[in-house]
This record gives C-alpha cells, sequence and structure tokens, in this order.
C-alpha cells in the first residue's frame, strides 16, 4: 500500500472512531443508568421555593436521562444550605447518582461568608445548571415602616433561616446603614414567614419576589398586611419598578458601596442552582446537564411550573459554572469587604 493510500486508511478509521465514541459514551451512560436511582438532595425544608424547584425538576428530568433511572428527592437542610453542599462534596458518591438542589449563598460563602465548619470547595464542583433567577425583595408589616428611609431612622426586626436572608440584611446593615435588627435561627423561609404573621419579627429580606408571590399569595393585592420595602437586586423586577419599589442600590453613597452590593446580589442570576459531586465522570455531568435544560424547555414541566407561579429561566451547567468562576476571580481586597459587609459584628 502506498504512503498516501495508507494516510487516506488511518483518516477514515480515526473519523471512524471519532463518529463511534459518542454513541459508545451514550450506550455506557445509560447502561448506567437503567435501573439506578438519582437521590434528588434538596439543601431547603419541605415546602419552601428551593424544594419547589428541586421536585419540579425531579419530576420531569428523569425521562430524559439515558437509562431513565428513578428520581427520589429528598431534604437535607441546615447551615444556610452548607449541610448539603458539605455532604455533596466529602461524603457521597462521585459516580453521579447523587444530584444537589443547593443555595447560592452557600455556594459563595467558602468566598465571602463564614467559613466555619465549611468542607466543600465549589470551584471542584460540577455544575448541572439553574433553573431560574430572582429579584431579592425585602418585605416588612405595613405597621413596621412605610418606606425604605423609615429604616435608617427606626429599628426593623427582621427574621432569617440563613443564606440570602441573612447576608442580605446584613449587607443593608454594615454597608448601608439600616437600623434593622436580625433575629437568626429560623429553619426556613416558610417558617420566617409564619413569624412575620404571627408578629414575632416584622419582616423578611434577601427572599425572591417570585417566590413569595408563590408562597404567600394573601400578602400581595388589596388589604395586604406586607409592603414590599426595597429591591436588592442589579435590575430589579420590571413590575416592582413600574410601581416605583426602589433598588438599595440606589441609596449607595460611594462607588464602593454599590460594588459591595452588587457582588452580594450577583447571585440573583442563579437562584436554583443544581450541582453533582466532584469528580464524577464528564460523560455523565454531561448527560445531566442535557438532560436538566430539555426538562426546563419539557411543555409539560412548564405548565406544572405555572400551575405552581414558579418562573423558569434556564442557565446552563457551563454558564453557571463560569460565573462562579468569575465570581471567585473578584481581587482579594473586594472579597475582604464584602465578607466584611455581610458578617455579624
Amino acid at each position: 500500500m502506498s504512503r498516501q493510500k495508507r494516510a487516506l486508511a488511518l483518516i477514515a478509521m480515526a473519523i471512524g472512531a471519532a463518529m463511534l465514541r459518542p454513541a459508545v459514551a451514550q450506550n455506557g451512560i445509560e447502561a448506567f443508568y437503567r435501573g439506578k436511582t438519582i437521590r434528588l438532595l434538596i439543601g431547603a425544608n419541605v415546602g419552601g421555593g428551593y424544594d419547589a424547584y428541586a421536585r419540579l425538576v425531579g419530576r420531569h428530568i428523569g425521562k430524559y436521562i439515558p437509562g431513565r433511572p428513578n428520581i427520589v428527592p429528598s431534604n437535607m437542610s441546615g447551615a444556610g444550605g452548607n449541610t448539603l453542599l458539605n455532604y455533596v462534596y466529602a461524603v457521597a458518591p462521585r459516580d453521579g447518582t447523587v444530584l444537589a438542589a443547593a443555595s447560592p449563598g452557600a455556594l459563595l460563602d467558602p468566598l465571602i461568608g463564614d467559613k466555619t465548619n465549611l468542607k466543600h470547595d465549589p470551584l471542584q464542583l460540577s455544575y448541572i445548571g439553574s433553573a431560574t433567577g430572582e429579584v431579592f425583595t425585602c418585605m416588612v408589616r405595613t405597621d413596621a415602616a412605610k418606606s425604605f428611609e423609615d429604616v435608617f431612622s427606626k429599628e426593623v426586626i427582621i427574621g432569617s433561616s440563613g443564606g440570602t436572608t441573612h447576608d442580605m440584611p446584613r449587607a443593608l446593615m454594615n454597608v448601608l446603614g439600616v437600623k434593622f435588627k436580625l433575629i437568626s435561627g429560623y429553619r426556613g423561609t416558610a417558617d420566617v414567614m409564619l413569624a412575620v404573621d404571627r408578629g414575632e419579627v416584622q419582616g423578611i429580606c434577601g427572599q425572591g419576589y417570585a417566590n413569595i408571590l408563590w408562597q404567600r399569595p394573601d400578602w400581595f393585592g388589596l388589604g395586604s398586611p406586607v409592603r414590599v420595602l426595597a429591591q436588592e437586586s442589579i435590575a430589579g423586577n420590571s413590575e416592582l419598578n413600574k410601581q416605583g419599589v426602589p433598588r438599595t442600590l440606589d441609596f449607595a453613597k460611594t462607588a464602593e458601596q454599590r460594588q459591595i452590593l452588587e457582588i452580594v446580589y450577583a447571585q440573583g442570576l442563579f437562584t436554583r442552582p443544581f450541582v453533582m459531586a466532584p469528580d464524577v465522570l464528564q460523560e455523565r455531568v454531561e448527560a445531566i446537564r442535557a438532560a436538566f435544560m430539555e426538562a426546563l424547555a419539557d411543555p409539560e414541566l412548564l405548565a406544572d411550573a405555572q400551575k405552581q407561579s414558579l418562573t423558569v429561566i434556564p442557565m446552563s451547567g457551563v454558564d453557571l459554572d463560569q460565573m462562579i468562576r468569575k465570581i471567585y476571580a473578584t481581587p482579594p481586597d473586594v472579597i475582604e469587604k464584602v465578607r466584611k459587609a455581610i458578617l455579624d459584628q
């Protein structure tokens, strides 16, 4: 055989092998997941927004995963979502059989939060995607404050279950100087909202607007006992913007104050993130990523979401991974200022 013919034969073999590899990988993934169960761990209590989105995805993603494994959800709340991430990072199997619905705040805690008892490295996790973004809000009882300006001179008691409901009001206290009194220790946002109803606390901050609409529709409309005091968001919600609800960013007095708040609010772009353990085989990660995006475009899932007043704004696993890495690449001096802004003082 001539040198040219041998070269052409080698090229043909290489092309054939390249075409065969995806099929072989797909067959391998299907064989792995067939008959298996994927545990869908939810880093929050039953009944809240994190739980609702996780179970929404869990009901539909299985049919898009090769081999159609069973999806079994269970809740693992605690430490503002860090209990879940500690488990996923250090304990969970690294074979693609554990999918976690995480807290965006917990993903940033190793960078800007209290590092006590943290055992996870977000830069090592396998990112599957985010089910939606969110505009966070600060809401208070109507008898507590009439406007955001009021809380610069009048103490308002705010309840917290950790995560964004701690970091965002704490940032407002430390950066802007608002007079919140933060009461922590509630197990979930549903418990904080119940405490607002009972008068134990006067409001909740760092809670998504769409999530509150879903959980507590009775808080809106004529005769509502609660008002949206401000938006903890970079762009704000179009509906709230039309209503004239201010953004807390507009109360920043310096460029540095604004920069600090913008970093705290960045997690609003990926408020329902899903992750897997480090070192899961890349082809399995890619399969779950693809299934995640297909599920979130499924008309049945979208109809399911609409019935629950859940907004779906998908972010791919690749985009989520890049965003986390970009945030973690923020200069250390800026991060230190953000960290001090959200810590208890």
